[in-house]
């Protein structure tokens, strides 16, 4: 591992299913679960209303030995909820407003390093006091973004999300949110090398469910990996999640781009074979963190 930070900025909040169950989630809230297992000790920053839900994230976090010092607790506004409601496999989110990530503090804020990988989602991004808090953490010197793309309508306008690209080193998204923000053609590659013509981004990641995943790199070189087996099947909650924290900790760590993608969706794989997104046995993780995973 090297001397890099990675801070992970965004919603923490409860998945509630049609079940009845209520599952920790929110994108960047996993991304980070996932990290911490990976090893890569990541500073969360979001927001928790002072109330139950607040303290089960904080009592879960302490038990997977992540940090906890980016959490702000506010006394004004609830931790947050989506209800989900899962059709053919795929989920749909009603998303709770006026929660507390939507009012994460700039003076808050935990102190930064000098080398920082800064993850964050669009979601987060809806409210002006946590999209003022986001601007100054990015602004710090030595800070470079990683954009996890998350269309959750009607909380996205495309004007932002293409700012908030362009300010990124690297992006990642679905094949359907690469159409959404218009760019729409039939072939997926020149799709992205459109998107990558308006931007300065270094890597474009595109996952594409069981067509693998593609990533096209600023000089123009394509690199895909075919999709691995589903050994079992519940649904796909988390999964993005589960590959950008590959993805990033392959980043952190130098690995090969091939080799990062294929190591990123075997862990997507097995959280669509979960309910929810964030697995809570660590030897899940052991086939990702042994030697001679990080280099190829």
């Amino acid at each position: 591992m090297s001397d890099q930070q990675i801070i992970v900025f965004g919603e923490v909040l409860f998945d509630c299913f049609p079940t009845g169950e209520q599952i920790l989630g929110g994108a960047p809230f996993n991304v980070a679960w996932h990290l911490a297992a990976l090893g890569a000790d990541p500073c969360l920053v979001s927001a928790i209303g002072d109330d139950d839900l607040g303290r089960q994230i904080l009592s879960a976090m302490n038990n997977w030995n992540m940090r906890t010092d980016g959490v702000q607790i506010n006394r004004e506004y609830p931790t947050g909820r989506v209800e989900v409601q899962i059709a053919d496999g795929q989920p749909a989110y009603q998303i709770s407003e006026g929660v507390a990530y939507d009012h994460i503090r700039a003076d808050l804020l935990p102190a930064g390093g000098a080398d920082v990988i800064l993850y964050h989602g669009t979601l987060a991004l809806r409210h002006k006091e946590s999209q003022e808090t986001f601007d100054a953490l990015a602004g710090r010197h030595g800070c470079r973004l990683f954009v996890d793309i998350n269309l959750r309508s009607p909380w996205w306008e495309k004007g932002a999300v293409i700012h908030r690209i362009k300010q990124a080193r690297w992006a990642k998204m679905n094949s359907d949110e690469l159409r959404e923000l218009g760019f729409d053609d039939p072939d997926t590659t020149v799709a992205m090398a459109e998107l990558m013509a308006q931007t300065n981004l270094e890597q474009l990641i595109v996952t594409r469910g069981a067509d693998g995943a593609l990533v096209r790199t600023r000089t123009g070189e394509l690199i895909p990996v075919a999709a691995p087996p589903i050994k079992r099947y519940i649904d796909t909650v988390g999964a993005g999640d589960a590959f950008s924290a590959v993805y990033l900790h392959g980043l952190m760590t130098g690995r090969a781009i091939e080799k990062n993608i294929a190591l990123a969706q075997q862990l997507a794989a097995n959280v669509i074979g979960m309910r929810g997104a964030i697995p809570t046995d660590a030897t899940l993780y052991h086939p990702l963190t042994t030697t001679g995973c990080d280099h190829v």
